[in-house]
C-alpha cells in the first residue's frame, strides 16, 4: 500500500449518495472531464488541508464542483481566472497528446507497453515536483498535463477493468515496483469478438491468471499488423481489429468495444488522476500545489520590475526604489496582493540575476540594495531583462521597466512580442530619458541635456507597449513617481480591458465601448501628444477634453504624454471621439469579475479528432479558431466574438460561436486578419439586463508562415539538447532567417536562413546545452523565430523546457514513509466505515482531516 491509496478513498467517499463524478446513461467522459474533476477535488482537500493546519473552518462547497465554488471555498475568488486558466493549461496539454503522439503506443498503454508507459509517468512525475519546488509551476502544469493522458489511457485500453480491479493501479506512479502480471510476447491474450459482441473476446486463462494485456492499434491500411493471438485497440479506425482474433477491449466510450464498461474505467481514470494529484501534492506542500494550480490568497498574478542600473542610472535609481516600494506596499494586505515579486536588473553587458519570491519584506530589501554600476556605453540589456521577466512571470502579470537608454539587444524584439502574446502579460515602459523629456527638462532648466533617447528608440519600447497592452510613458525623473502611482492602480486581479485601440498616425477617430453593472473604477488611458477628445455617456450627456467642469469625469490626471480619466460610472455604451495628428493610444479599464479567456487552436490532422492549442501565430488568411471561457460567473453566456482590426476603422471580423463542453467556445473566424487585431468578447450574465464586453490587452496578427515544433522530453544539463522544428509557407519560394533564442542564455545553435519551396516544408534543429549546474526543476523558454527577408512577416514558436539534474533530484520520502502510509490508510478506511451512514460532506471533511493528520505525520 503507498499513500497515494489514501486519495483513492477519498475520491469513492466522494460517492456516497452523489451523482458530482458518475456517468449519466448515454453520456461518455473524456480526457477534459476527468481532468478537471480530479483538479477540483484535489484543490478541495488542498484548501481543507491548508485550512485546518492554520486553525480555520473550511465549508465544502457545492457539488457537483466547479471552478468558481471551489476558488470562493477556499477563499481565493480573486484567484478565479487563473485557477481556470491553470485547469485550461493542464486540460490542454492532456489532449495534445491523442494530436500530436497519437501513434506512439506508450503514450496510451497500448500494444503491452506497460513498463514503458509507466516510465513516461514516473519521469514526468520527477520533473512536475522539481517545478514545483522551484516554483516554475507552468512547467509543472504542461508536463502534468502530459503524464495525465497515459495514466487516464491505461484504464480504458488495457484489461484492468475486466480482471475485476476496482480501484487503480497505484504502481503506475511508483517507480521499480510490480505493474502486475504482463502478458508475454508470446502468449494469446483475445479471441475474436461474436460480431459487434465482445463482452467475453478476453481468454478465460487470461482473466484466471490476473495477466495484464492491451490493445494493439494500427491505421494503415494493408501493414499494420499484430502479433499472433493478440487483442486489438478496436474501433474503425483500428485496422488490426480486422485481424484475427478480431474487435478489441477499449472503453474510451459507450459506442467501444467494451463500451459496457466505460463507466466503471472511466471512474477509475478519475480517481487515478485524483491519487496521481495527491502525490504531487503531498511532495510540494499545500500553498504550493494551490499556486500550481492557480490559487493564492491574493492576487495569482506577478508584480515584476525589470530596472536599469547603469551609471547612467544614479540619479534615477533612488526615485524608482521609491516608485517600487509605493507600489508594492499598494498591494499589500489587499486581494490584488501578488502570490509573488519578481526583480529583474540590467546593464550593459549584462543582466540578471532573476530574484523571484513570495516574501515581500525580503523583496523591499532587495530593491533597496540595488546600486547603479556598469553600463559603459549608452545602451543597455533591456529586452535581454524583459524577455527573462516574461519567460518567469505567471500568466496575465503585470511588469514594470525602468530605462533611461536606448535597448542594446534590439534583435529580440521578435522573441518579445512572440513570449507577449503567449503569455498575455502586460509590459509598462517607464522611459526618463527621451528626447520628449530631454527637450521639457532644457526648457524648465535653461540647460542644455545632450544624452536622450531617440524618437526611433523610443518607438521600440512604444511598439512593445502597444503589443502587450501596456503604456510606454515620457516622463522626466520628477514626474516618475505620479505616473508610476497611476498605472499601478491597473495591477489589481480584477481588472478587466473594455477597449484597447492605437492609432499612428491619429487623425479623428471615434471608439465605443460597453459598461455593464458589474464594472467599477472605470478609467481611460491615453498615451500621446497635442490631442484632444470628446466623451459621450450612455445618457447622450459629452464632455470636452478641455471642459474641466463636466460631470462624466471624476478627476483626470497628466503627467508627460500620459493621461488618466475617472469616469463616472453609467451602465450602457459610451462613446469617446479623438482627435490628433500624432500617433496615440487607447485603453479603457475596469474592475470586474466578470472575463475571459481564449486560446487559438487548431484542428487535429491526425486519425483523432479534437483541438490543439497553439504555441505560435495562427495561420493567415484562413479559416482560424478559439477556445473561449467565461471567468467570474457559473452563469454569463458568450453571445459574440469578433476579431478587432488594431488600424484605423477597428474592422471587425465576426466569428460563430458554438458552445462546448465545460462552458467553452469554440469559435470560428473566416478569415485570419495578417494585420494586428485584438479579441473581443460580448456575452451577459443570467439575470442582468446589459450585456457585457471584454477586450484582450494584447494585440496579435497571423502569419502566412507556420512553424512546428514537439517538445515533451526533458533537459539534462551538460547534455546537448536537440529540437527539431519545420517551417512552411503557403506563398511563393522564399527564403526565411531563422533565429532561437532562450530566457536563460544557454549556448544555442541554429540555422541562420532556410529556403522555402512553395507548398513544402523545410526541416530544421535548435540545439542548446544547460550548464552542468543548472539544479532540477529549472525551465527555460526557447523560441524559434522564422522570418521573411523583407521584414514583412513573421512567426514563432514558443517551448517551455522542463530540466531535470539527475545529480540533485531529492527523494520525496523518507524511510518512515511506509509506516505513515500503512497508519493514514488505516484511518482513512476506519473513517469510511464511519461515514456509511454520514453525509457526503460529512465523509469528505472526515477524510481530509486525516488525510492532514498523515501530514504532519510524514512531517
Amino acid at each position: 500500500m503507498i499513500l497515494s491509496g489514501l486519495a483513492v478513498v477519498c475520491f469513492l467517499l466522494l460517492h456516497i449518495g452523489s451523482q458530482a463524478f458518475e456517468i449519466l446513461p448515454g453520456d461518455s467522459l473524456n480526457h477534459q472531464e476527468i481532468t478537471e474533476k480530479a483538479i477540483l477535488n484535489a484543490t478541495v482537500q488542498a484548501c481543507r488541508a491548508l485550512a485546518l493546519a492554520e486553525g480555520n473552518n473550511f465549508n465544502v462547497p457545492a457539488q457537483p464542483f466547479t471552478a468558481e465554488g471551489v476558488a470562493a471555498a477556499c477563499g481565493a475568488s480573486q484567484s478565479l481566472k487563473t485557477f481556470q486558466q491553470a485547469i485550461t493549461s493542464i486540460t490542454l496539454r492532456n489532449i495534445r497528446v491523442d494530436i500530436r503522439y497519437a501513434l506512439i503506443a506508450s503514450f496510451h498503454f497500448d500494444q503491452e507497453t506497460f513498463v514503458q508507459g509507466r516510465k513516461i509517468i514516473t519521469e514526468g512525475m520527477i520533473a512536475v515536483k522539481a517545478s514545483n519546488k522551484m516554483e516554475n509551476y507552468e512547467a509543472a502544469r504542461q508536463k502534468l498535463g502530459e503524464i495525465m493522458h497515459p495514466l487516464q489511457d491505461f484504464y480504458s485500453h488495457s484489461n484492468w477493468v475486466e480482471l475485476g480491479n476496482t480501484l487503480p493501479n497505484s504502481n503506475l506512479i511508483r517507480k521499480d515496483t510490480s505493474i502486475g502480471n504482463i502478458a508475454d510476447k508470446s502468449k494469446a491474450t483475445c479471441r475474436s469478438c461474436n460480431g459487434d459482441d465482445c463482452n467475453n473476446n478476453i481468454l478465460e486463462d487470461i482473466i484466471a491468471g490476473k495477466i495484464l494485456t492491451s490493445g494493439y492499434f494500427g491505421i494503415a491500411t494493408l501493414v499494420s499488423t499484430k502479433p499472433s493471438g493478440k487483442c486489438s485497440h478496436g474501433g474503425a479506425l483500428d485496422q488490426t481489429s480486422k485481424i484475427k482474433p478480431t474487435g478489441g477491449i477499449n472503453k474510451d466510450s459507450f459506442k467501444s468495444s467494451h463500451g459496457h464498461l466505460h463507466t466503471q474505467a472511466a471512474n477509475l481514470a478519475t480517481a487515478a488522476t485524483s491519487q496521481l494529484l495527491e502525490n504531487i501534492r503531498l511532495a510540494a506542500g499545500n500553498t504550493p500545489f494551490l499556486q500550481m494550480v492557480g490559487i493564492s490568497k491574493g492576487s495569482s498574478r506577478a508584480l515584476c520590475f525589470v530596472i536599469d542600473t547603469s551609471k547612467s542610472m544614479s540619479d534615477d535609481i533612488a526615485v524608482v526604489k521609491t516608485v517600487t516600494s509605493s507600489i508594492i506596499n499598494s498591494h499589500v494586505g489587499t486581494e490584488s496582493e501578488p502570490s509573488v515579486y519578481i526583480l529583474i536588473p540590467f546593464s550593459d553587458p549584462g543582466f540578471g540575476p532573476l530574484i523571484r519570491t513570495s516574501d515581500v519584506t525580503l523583496f523591499k530589501d532587495v530593491v533597496n540594495d540595488l546600486t547603479a554600476t556598469g553600463g559603459g556605453d549608452i545602451e543597455e540589456m533591456s529586452l535581454s531583462g524583459l524577455q527573462l521577466a516574461l519567460a518567469s512571470a505567471p500568466f496575465n502579470s503585470e511588469i514594470f521597466l525602468f530605462t533611461d537608454a536606448p535597448a542594446k539587444d534590439k534583435q529580440l524584439k521578435n522573441a518579445v512580442i512572440a513570449l507577449i502574446e503567449q503569455t498575455q502579460t502586460v509590459v509598462n515602459f517607464m522611459v526618463t530619458d527621451s528626447v520628449v523629456t530631454n527637450r521639457r527638462k532644457r526648457s524648465n532648466n535653461n540647460q542644455p541635456q545632450t544624452r536622450a533617447i531617440s524618437e526611433s528608440d523610443a518607438q521600440l519600447y512604444k511598439d512593445l507597449a502597444q503589443a502587450s497592452g501596456g503604456q510606454a510613458i515620457e516622463v522626466t525623473k520628477d514626474e516618475l513617481p505620479v505616473a508610476t502611482t497611476i498605472i499601478a492602480q491597473a495591477t489589481s486581479s480584477s481588472v478587466v480591458t473594455l477597449l484597447q485601440a492605437s492609432r499612428s498616425p491619429g487623425p479623428t477617430d471615434s471608439f465605443t465601448f460597453l459598461v455593464d453593472e458589474t464594472v467599477t473604477n472605470l478609467r481611460v488611458y491615453i498615451t500621446g501628444r497635442s490631442l484632444t477628445f470628446t466623451l459621450t455617456s450612455p445618457t447622450g450627456a459629452t464632455q470636452q477634453s478641455t471642459d474641466s467642469t463636466g460631470s462624466l469625469i471624476t478627476s483626470s490626471k497628466t503627467v508627460g504624454n500620459f493621461i488618466m480619466l475617472q469616469l463616472q460610472k453609467q451602465v450602457g455604451q459610451w462613446k469617446l471621439q479623438m482627435v490628433s495628428n500624432n500617433p496615440y493610444t487607447l485603453r479603457v479599464i475596469g474592475q470586474s469579475a466578470v472575463d475571459f479567456l481564449f486560446h487559438f487552436v487548431e484542428p487535429s490532422e491526425g486519425p483523432f479528432g479534437g483541438f490543439d492549442a497553439l504555441d505560435t501565430r495562427p495561420r493567415a488568411g484562413v479559416k482560424g479558431r478559439l477556445l473561449v471561457s467565461i471567468t467570474g460567473s457559473d452563469s454569463a453566456a458568450v453571445t459574440e466574438v469578433a476579431l478587432v482590426k488594431s488600424s484605423k476603422g477597428s474592422e471587425e471580423i465576426m466569428g460563430v460561436v458554438v458552445p462546448q463542453d465545460s462552458g467553452n467556445y469554440l469559435v470560428q473566424v473566416d478569415v485570419m486578419p495578417a494585420v494586428e487585431f485584438v479579441v473581443r468578447v460580448k456575452g451577459r450574465v443570467q439575470g442582468s439586463s446589459n450585456d457585457f464586453q471584454r477586450q484582450s490587452p494584447t494585440n496579435f496578427r497571423a502569419s502566412n508562415l507556420t512553424l512546428s515544433a514537439n517538445s515533451g522530453t526533458i533537459m539534462i544539463p551538460g547534455t546537448l539538447f536537440s529540437v527539431p522544428f519545420t517551417v512552411a509557407s503557403g506563398g511563393p519560394d522564399q527564403n526565411v532567417t531563422i533565429r532561437a533564442t532562450n530566457s536563460k542564455g544557454f549556448d544555442t545553435t541554429s540555422p541562420t536562413l532556410l529556403f522555402l519551396q512553395s507548398g513544402n516544408s523545410t526541416n530544421g534543429t535548435v540545439t542548446l546545452s544547460a550548464p552542468l549546474s543548472t539544479p532540477s526543476g529549472s525551465d527555460v523558454v526557447l523560441t524559434i523565430e522564422a522570418e521573411a527577408l523583407d521584414g514583412t512577416d513573421s512567426n514563432y514558436i514558443v517551448l517551455r523546457l522542463s530540466i531535470v539534474n539527475p545529480v540533485n533530484v531529492e527523494s520525496t520520502c523518507t524511510k518512515n514513509c511506509s509506516l505513515s502510509i500503512w497508519l493514514m490508510l488505516v484511518l482513512c478506511l476506519f473513517s469510511t466505515r464511519i461515514s456509511v451512514s454520514t453525509t457526503v460532506s460529512q465523509s469528505l471533511l472526515l477524510c481530509l482531516s486525516i488525510v492532514a493528520l498523515g501530514q504532519l505525520i510524514l512531517k
